[in-house]
């Protein structure tokens, strides 16, 4: 009998605290409310356990510092053991997945998930649920959970993934809201499992799985969602050269190419950007480069150049710079399309958009570096890209003032009269006379900067710029250089430079 009044008395006690903290939250939180309703957690009388966790969730809902002395205080294997004991009763189990979702948010709470069974669980209760809402409840924690590796493999192996196959499969072909919203769930949520390299290689096995067979099948899909889904997994399985090398000896191209076929007139902007992100990511690897330029992807590529939407574009820009990469010959080829170097040359002056901007100058040196064509460079004078390259000397990043440093070399040891007057105008030898006087400058900068003068000397009204300019100064002072290939350069550069003086 005084076991049954105390029971009573501390669940009005719980419900009462629950209401409370809804509008007193740090006075109950400073009279230390927090440490025994955690403790209580350990208890086995399931209403108490319900009104417990409630209170909890009224204290800290919408409170990451709350949150986190919660986790701090170890609340969140305390909750994985509730919800595998207590998975048969429905209000418990919604507590703890409304607990999970909460503080799934936050970091640190997924290195403890990631030492319990919380993967385990969630699958077991996901395989039983019927209901949308339900399902829909358990997906709301696998996501935020799903974005840490560890927890992505162990998802993987408690069997998440026939999940959300089955899923994929008994909702594509419905025009039901629920079962749409479900393809969509299911489908980001197998992609975003991909995304960790254990998880997604496990599930590769070699392009022999059978999850990646199923994911080949969503390409051809007439669903948005599942082209969308596939050419975005294809791409999250591209990133090691092993998988790339196998997938483009097995057709991949092929069926991106025919996806991005369908998307050429008023396409689908989102599944356009994924299938280009797929290709650009398979033209890494050396040997997939010349299959993939004789399988047509540059031409299928080129189609949309005519798009306006910068994510396209810079996916574009990206897939035709790893396709050329050591291809002399496709490079030739598309640096004297006229179109594309205007297009080009159009988008280097994108200034809302630094990436569409950095891939158009990166993609017009790759044309001349890897193309060392004397048609190329006169196809990118006449298109007004030179200031564009002079100007990409002078980037943040050395490795794109290295490539327009090497390309102007060329231009210069190729094509120097026909570009004389676009370098001069640019200012070319102003900054490379910056670039060497710069101690900041990196010691590659520096020796192409070199070359680059010696070349220009090559032209009447650009040797007269350099003489004006006390180069010799500055590139003496470079023979003591900690960097023997620069102190070298600066040696010959000086004699060059006095002689013609």
């Amino acid at each position: 009998m005084v076991r049954f009044s105390t029971r009573t008395f501390l669940l009005e006690h719980l419900q009462f605290f629950t209401s409370l903290v809804k509008f007193m939250r740090n006075p109950c939180v400073d009279a230390g409310l927090i440490p025994p309703l955690v403790q209580l957690l350990n208890c086995k009388d399931q209403e108490v356990l319900l009104q417990t966790g409630r209170a909890l969730g009224n204290i800290c809902y919408d409170s990451h510092t709350l949150q986190s002395q919660l986790i701090n205080m170890g609340v969140i294997p305390t909750l994985v053991k509730l919800l595998g004991i207590h998975c048969q009763n429905a209000a418990l189990t919604e507590m703890c997945l409304v607990a999970f979702g909460n503080l799934a948010e936050l970091e640190s709470s997924k290195e403890q998930f990631a030492y319990t069974n919380i993967a385990e669980e969630l699958v077991k209760l996901f395989k039983k649920q019927i209901e949308h809402d339900k399902k829909e409840m358990i997906f709301e924690v696998l996501a935020p959970l799903a974005e840490n590796d560890v927890i992505k493999l162990q998802l993987v192996e408690a069997g998440l993934v026939e999940c959300l196959l089955e899923i994929v499969q008994k909702t594509v072909d419905s025009d039901k809201e629920d079962d749409i919203a479900e393809l969509k769930t299911a489908s980001d949520l197998m992609v975003l499992l991909l995304l960790g390299d254990e998880s997604m290689q496990k599930l590769f096995e070699g392009g022999k799985g059978s999850v990646f067979q199923r994911v080949l099948s969503w390409i051809p899909s007439n669903s948005h969602q599942l082209q969308l889904a596939g050419a975005l997994a294809i791409a999250n399985f591209a990133r090691n050269d092993g998988n790339c090398i196998h997938m483009v000896d097995n057709g991949i191209v092929q069926k991106l190419m025919d996806l991005l076929d369908r998307h050429v007139e008023d396409g689908n902007v989102t599944v356009q950007h994924a299938a280009l992100s797929a290709l650009r990511n398979l033209a890494i690897p050396v040997v997939n480069k010349a299959k993939m330029l004789s399988a047509g992807v540059a031409e299928a590529v080129l189609k949309f150049l005519r798009s306006e939407m910068p994510p396209v574009q810079f996916k574009l820009l990206g897939t035709l710079r790893m396709l050329i990469d050591a291809q002399a010959e496709a490079a030739e080829q598309l640096g004297k399309n006229v179109k594309l170097v205007e297009r080009l040359v159009e988008w280097c002056e994108a200034k809302d958009h630094a990436g569409v901007m950095g891939e158009s100058n990166r993609l017009l040196s790759a044309l001349i570096r890897h193309s060392k064509s004397k048609d190329v460079i006169r196809t990118i004078v006449q298109s007004g890209g030179i200031k564009h390259l002079v100007t990409m000397a002078t980037s943040e990043h050395v490795i794109m003032q290295n490539e327009a440093l090497v390309a102007l070399a060329l231009i210069a040891a190729l094509e120097l009269v026909t570009a004389e007057k676009d370098l001069e105008n640019a200012q070319l030898v102003q900054i490379l006379h910056r670039l060497l006087s710069d101690d900041r400058s990196a010691p590659e900068i520096k020796y192409n900067s070199m070359v680059l003068v010696c070349a220009l000397i090559g032209s009447e009204p650009l040797q007269k710029e350099v003489q004006s300019m006390a180069f010799l100064e500055v590139v003496s002072k470079l023979r003591s250089h900690e960097n023997k290939t620069v102190a070298q350069q600066a040696s010959l550069t000086e004699q060059r430079l006095a002689v013609e003086s």
